[in-house]
C-alpha cells in the first residue's frame, strides 16, 4: 500500500477569503466551494490540491506543519506576498541557500526560499 498527496487542507474561521488569497498567489483556481465552509483550489503547477475549511476556533500557537514553496526571484517574490498582505517573519541564509519565513493573512507561517 502507498500513501500519496491529495491535498494540503487550512483550517480558518473565514475560509473563502483564504481560499482566493492563496489561489491568487499560487496561480490556482477555486473548484469547489461548499456552502462556504470548505473550498478546494486546483494548483496550475502541482499534482495536489490546497483545501480551506471553517473551524470555529483556530489553533493556538505556531502551526506545525507549513508550506515550502520556491521561486527564481525570491526577493521579487517576497516583496509581491508583502503587498498581497503577508508578513515577514524572518530572513534566513544557510551557506548560498537563503530563505523568507511569512505568515498568509490568516498568520499560517509559510517559507519561501530562492539562491543568491
Amino acid at each position: 500500500m502507498t500513501l500519496t498527496l491529495g491535498m494540503i487542507t487550512f483550517d480558518s474561521t473565514d475560509p473563502g477569503p483564504l481560499a482566493r488569497w492563496w489561489a491568487a498567489q499560487a496561480d490556482g483556481t477555486i473548484v469547489e466551494e461548499n456552502d462556504g465552509w470548505f473550498y478546494v483550489i486546483e494548483l496550475a503547477a502541482a499534482p495536489y490540491r490546497m483545501a480551506f475549511q471553517k473551524i470555529d476556533d483556530p489553533t493556538p500557537g505556531k502551526n506545525r506543519v507549513h508550506l515550502d514553496m520556491t521561486t527564481e526571484n525570491l526577493d521579487g517574490e517576497v516583496a509581491r506576498l508583502i503587498e498581497a498582505g503577508a508578513t515577514q517573519v524572518a530572513q534566513h541564509t544557510m551557506g548560498d541557500f537563503r530563505w523568507v519565513t511569512l505568515t498568509d493573512p490568516d498568520g499560517n507561517s509559510f517559507c519561501v526560499s530562492g539562491s543568491h
